[in-house]
């Protein structure tokens, strides 16, 4: 039995989506279970930034997860494939008024993703403060807790809404089919086959 990691939420239900059209039977988690076991698979409904370990520990055989969790975790998995679901950017965002002045000795960012903050402004060479938030990350800017933030962006409202702009991009996300090393040579024809098949509904 194949045991698979999803995030919860509308990644988990668009997955199961395509393991119903896939298998040709119905596939949902029941109310608040955590744990779907159908047609063989066993199915985790986990946080979205815990599939990459529950993943590379091996306690899920794969997972599927955003490219941006597992940039910034950089754990020892397999990218399988990209599943083309839960489309958004990683992008810097600022107040209307202000402008991202990479000249500055040290600028002040607020984010979740630490990692991929650090990395970005290490690629251009300029200092980083990096304050770690785990939500409402909007607000920074505009209390002058941090000059910009680093967040992910689907349609910008959410920053729009708040008075905040994207000053810059910095990579695209989606949900990707991930696999745990151990796991994809012991059951490689397993997971392969199955990567195929999903393929044929994205």
């Amino acid at each position: 039995m194949l045991t698979i990691a999803l995030p919860k939420g509308r990644i988990a239900e668009e997955t199961l989506e395509i393991f119903s059209k896939v298998f040709g039977g119905e596939f949902a988690f029941d109310n608040r279970k955590l744990i779907l076991e159908n047609h063989g698979f066993r199915f985790l409904n986990v946080r979205s930034q815990d599939v990459p370990t529950y993943v590379s520990y091996g306690a899920a055989d794969i997972g599927v997860v955003g490219l941006d969790v597992i940039t910034e975790q950089n754990l020892d998995i397999v990218d399988l494939l990209d599943m083309q679901l839960g489309k958004c950017k990683v992008a810097i965002g600022i107040k209307n008024e202000d402008e991202l002045d990479w000249s500055r000795a040290d600028i002040k960012v607020a984010t979740k993703m630490v990692n991929i903050t650090k990395n970005y402004f290490a690629k251009k060479a300029v200092g980083v403060e990096v304050i770690k938030l785990y939500g409402s990350i909007e607000l920074a800017p505009l209390i002058g807790l941090a000059d910009a933030i680093v967040d992910i962006v689907e349609t910008g409202s959410t920053m729009r809404e708040n008075g905040l702009q994207v000053a810059e991009d910095i990579m695209e996300s989606s949900a990707h089919l991930i696999a745990n090393k151990n796991s994809f040579y012991a059951k490689k024809s397993e997971i392969l086959s199955l990567s195929e098949s999903i393929k044929r509904f994205i």
